[in-house]
């Protein structure tokens, strides 16, 4: 298996207007991804979201995205038509968003959505029968009950963490090397959390994908990733393998762990994070 990146970003920015009213949300962001997962964390507004939708060309009207290289697999993301991204997404670069319930088209069934994206990504090669049973294999993959009733269900039929298998079986079914997660569990309960991290590492773990895992949760993504971006207002503040979080050196970093309630050391005041506008400043500017 080849060691080289899924994901290349260097130095990638994304803004909103044009002239003296243009809005910087992303500055200068610059990570590889490989076979691994990948978290991003930081406040919200901080830009984890967009930097997903940057990879997968899915910004918001009006949104300018940059960067010196934004690549997958080698492959120009920046400079590729829309016919060629709409060939990716999903068919190598997997979705799954925070909420089904908004995701999920309210009047077709489950399994005729999950089918419909297989024969999508394989137009003339794949016939009805067939994009059924692979729905139906992918959903007894992601641990779902009796596949061919739940197949049959309408979104509004199903709970959230059945949804979200949901979601997770349409997003593998075209078979992608890299899943983007944004927010994926943070709608569930926390047994049903545990339970979709669970199905999410043995799934990733079999098929050798690259995840990156957008989340507001520190505590998760040190258990559940390997490696962690720390983002701060649109910038990189830190990245540091997910084990080594306790031993971050970034003050922005220490604030957020420690800003977390503990069980086992109770406090009766949690301290209130302090910004330095020195982290904010381009790395050049920075004395």
């Amino acid at each position: 298996m080849s060691n080289a990146p899924l994901i290349e970003a260097h130095n990638l920015a994304v803004a909103f207007g044009q002239g003296d009213r243009t809005i910087p949300v992303v500055h200068g962001v610059s990570f590889t991804l490989g076979r691994e997962k990948l978290g991003i964390v930081g406040e919200s507004g901080a830009g984890k979201s967009m930097v997903g939708r940057a990879i997968m060309r899915l910004s918001p009207p009006g949104a300018r995205v940059t960067a010196d290289r934004l690549a997958f697999r080698g492959f120009d993301l920046l400079a590729a038509s829309e016919r060629e991204m709409m060939e990716l997404r999903g068919r190598r670069i997997g979705l799954i968003l925070q909420d089904p319930r908004y995701c999920l088209n309210p009047v077709t069934p489950v399994g005729e959505q999950i089918a419909e994206t297989f024969r999508l990504h394989h137009p003339g090669r794949a016939g009805r029968r067939e994009a059924r049973e692979r729905a139906l294999t992918l959903l007894d993959a992601v641990k779902i009950r009796d596949p061919a009733r739940v197949a049959r269900l309408y979104p509004h039929e199903v709970s959230g963490g059945m949804g979200q298998r949901i979601m997770i079986a349409m997003a593998l079914i075209a078979g992608p090397d890299v899943l983007i997660a944004d927010e994926p569990t943070s709608a569930l309960d926390v047994t049903v959390r545990l339970e979709v991290l669970a199905l999410l590492e043995e799934l990733i773990a079999s098929r050798g994908l690259g995840l990156i895992f957008i989340s507001h949760d520190l505590n998760l993504v040190r258990h559940f990733c390997d490696r962690v971006v720390i983002m701060c207002a649109g910038r990189i503040m830190e990245t540091i393998a997910a084990a080594d979080l306790d031993r971050a050196q970034h003050p922005y970093t220490r604030g957020l762990l420690s800003s977390l309630p503990s069980i086992r050391h109770r406090r009766a005041f949690l301290p209130v994070l302090q910004r330095d506008p020195a982290w904010l400043r381009p790395p050049e500017a920075v004395s």
